[in-house]
């Protein structure tokens, strides 16, 4: 099975192209944990937050591997759990850290900031979001996994994202 993430700063449009995606292909697409704790919170995430918050990915992550067969697409993984961690509170737990380089998937999807904003209640960098991308873009570097970036329009990014998979699934099937 091939795992597809999409990853990068706030309002990037991740969730919506790894729906596009993942309807594209047939397959279910793991939701983004973090959002729905974040909402469910009501109040700002604290470091302390974090160990749920990683233990909720993984376990999403893991239901819908035990479903898939061929392809999963994922809205975010760990890797992005470690990101925000490390900026908002300047440290990560290592075990989080750990988990995230052991579960790295086949290929991150890294999409662009050029696309407008959209605030959503739970987004509050918007003013930082280029320099927020910079952070995911080092990450996805240095993950040392498959990657692509995806720019321009919904139709751009998603013509872009079905060709590299299709590669990706072509190449495993050689």
């Amino acid at each position: 099975m091939i795992r597809v993430v999409f990853t990068g700063s706030e309002s990037t449009g991740k969730s919506t192209l790894a729906l596009a995606v993942a309807n594209h292909y047939g397959v279910e697409v793991v939701p983004e944990f973090v959002r729905a704790f974040a909402e469910e919170k009501g109040v700002p995430i604290e470091f302390s937050d974090h160990g749920a918050i990683a233990r909720g990915q993984m376990a999403l992550e893991d239901e819908y591997i035990a479903r898939a067969s061929t392809l999963l697409v994922q809205d975010t993984d760990l890797l992005s759990t470690v990101v925000y961690c490390r900026h908002y509170f300047g440290r990560c737990p290592a075990w989080i850290e750990e988990a995230a380089e052991r579960r790295r998937p086949d290929l991150y999807l890294l999409c662009e900031t050029d696309v407008p904003w959209v605030a959503d209640g739970v987004r509050d960098r918007g003013h930082m979001r280029d320099d927020m991308q910079r952070l995911f873009e080092d990450a996805v570097n240095t993950a040392k996994t498959a990657s692509a970036s995806l720019r321009g329009d919904a139709a751009n990014r998603l013509a872009a994202a079905i060709g590299v998979i299709d590669a990706l699934l072509e190449k495993q099937r050689a």
